[in-house]
Formats: C-alpha cells, sequence, structure tokens
C-alpha cells in the first residue's frame, strides 16, 4: 500500500504517539468510537483493544476493502465512505471520536460533527501543529474555526507528534488535540445560524475592523453596527480575532434586538 498524496494520506507507525492519541480519546472498554481515514489500522488496532466497538470510515476503497484482514476482530466495522457523508445518527450516543485526519478535512469535518444531531463525545484528533492551535486559540488569536469549534466543545493541546515519525513525512509537525463536548452549546437559546451568519460576517475580513466588516458582511449601516457594537461594550475598532465567545453572544443579543 503506497500512501495517496491526492487525500493527504500520511501514516503513524510510532507506538507511544499512537497510544497519546488514545488516551485524549478517553477511550474506554464499553465505549463505541468512531474513526476516520483508518489507513493501514496502525492506531485502529489499538482502538479494539482498548473499545467496545469501532466504526471505521475510510474513504479509499483498497484501504477499506484490506483493513479487515489486518485488523482481525468482530469488534470492528469498516465504512468504505466519506466521512462527510456519513450518517452519525446510526452511532449511539456519547460515542466517541479518534483519529489521524488529513488538514484539508479539518473544518469541514469539526463542522460536521459539531453540527450534528447526534454529536460525539470526545473527539481526539491528530492534526497540523498549526491547525490545531488554531482550534484552540484563545482571544486574541481567534479565528472562525476557534471560534465555531469552541461554541460546543472545550479544546484542550496535546503532545506534538515530530515530521519523522509519519510515512511519509510531511512538511509540518502535528498535534493532537482533545475536544470536549460542552452540555450546552455557549449560544445555548440563541438561534445558531444567527450565530453563525455574525461571526462569519465578522471574520469576513481579519485586516478590517469589526465595524466594517459586520457593515458589508450583513448589509446594514456602519451608525447602526457602531450603536450596536457600543451597546456590546465592543470597541468599533477592534478586530474579530481578539472577541471572546461571550463578546459574539452578547453581539448576537443586541442585533437581534
Amino acid at each position: 500500500m503506497t500512501p495517496k498524496k491526492s487525500l493527504g494520506q500520511h501514516w503513524l507507525h510510532d507506538q507511544a504517539s499512537l497510544e497519546a492519541v488514545c488516551k485524549a480519546g478517553l477511550v474506554h472498554e464499553h465505549d463505541t468510537v468512531l474513526e476516520i481515514g483508518p489507513g493501514l489500522g496502525t492506531l485502529t488496532k489499538l482502538l479494539v483493544q482498548k473499545a467496545g466497538r469501532v466504526v471505521a470510515v475510510e474513504y479509499d476503497q483498497a484501504l477499506a476493502a484490506d483493513l479487515p484482514g489486518r485488523v482481525k476482530t468482530p469488534s470492528l466495522e469498516v465504512v468504505n465512505q466519506d466521512i462527510l457523508k456519513f450518517d452519525l445518527t446510526k452511532l449511539p450516543k456519547d460515542y466517541k471520536v479518534v483519529a489521524n485526519i488529513p488538514y484539508y478535512l479539518t473544518s469541514n469535518l469539526l463542522r460536521v460533527l459539531s453540527e450534528s444531531a447526534n454529536p460525539p463525545k470526545v473527539i481526539a484528533l491528530l492534526v497540523q501543529k498549526e491547525v490545531a492551535q488554531r482550534v484552540a486559540a484563545s482571544p486574541g488569536d481567534m479565528s472562525i474555526l476557534s471560534v465555531t469549534t469552541q461554541m460546543y466543545y472545550e479544546p484542550h493541546l496535546e503532545q506534538v507528534v515530530p515530521a519523522r515519525l509519519f510515512t511519509p513525512p510531511p512538511k509540518v509537525d502535528s498535534q493532537i488535540i482533545q475536544l470536549l463536548r460542552r452540555p450546552t452549546p455557549v449560544f445555548d437559546g440563541q438561534d445558531s445560524r444567527q450565530v453563525f451568519r455574525v461571526v462569519k460576517a465578522g471574520f469576513s475580513n481579519r485586516r478590517k475592523t469589526l465595524l466594517n466588516s459586520l457593515s458589508a458582511g450583513l448589509g446594514q449601516p456602519k451608525d447602526q453596527i457602531e450603536t450596536v457594537l457600543k451597546l456590546s461594550k465592543i470597541d468599533p475598532k477592534a478586530r474579530p480575532q481578539e472577541l471572546s465567545l461571550d463578546q459574539w453572544l452578547n453581539l448576537v443579543k443586541i442585533l437581534s434586538q
């Protein structure tokens, strides 16, 4: 089996790093674990030892067909499908996600998992280090990815995995990020579509002030947006990356009024 560059395949064989990914997933013997992109099954072999059931969703047809022969156990179910089209409601409540995924998949995957009618209780992902840090960012360095993910999950950065431990080695190091689902989303009580509409408008141009970005993104006059920002106790000259989750929510509430 040769890794496919087009699918962003970089296979990890380092046992200590694989154990660290499992540990971040808080996997226990009665859990159902969703693994995304199992590849050669190096992580799968650990997961089936620790979990009650593993559902491995693999987009690559050849790898999906090969995996049951590599990991022989009745507790493993292999699905040859695009994870973004997989029906998460088929999984039991409070399942967990543990995976080594390519960079290009991260944003869409986190959105699909977060907004699902059946979201995972824990997500442990091995992604590019820069991406992990973007997801876990604090006010001052926030992005649309960090805001929209942290509305649903509490992030924790775990160990860094050097590029040299992968086959083939990627250009940058990777890092494990653990996401713990909040009991209720931060925006509980607010229309999620309106929340993300405002956040998307705010981040439409990071170099512009919130006053300019929100005015253009929401199609409202600057004087109205300036009034809303002042009522929200937000400096109209602030940049979107500076706002906390609470500030975004307060802004949405006042806009809705």
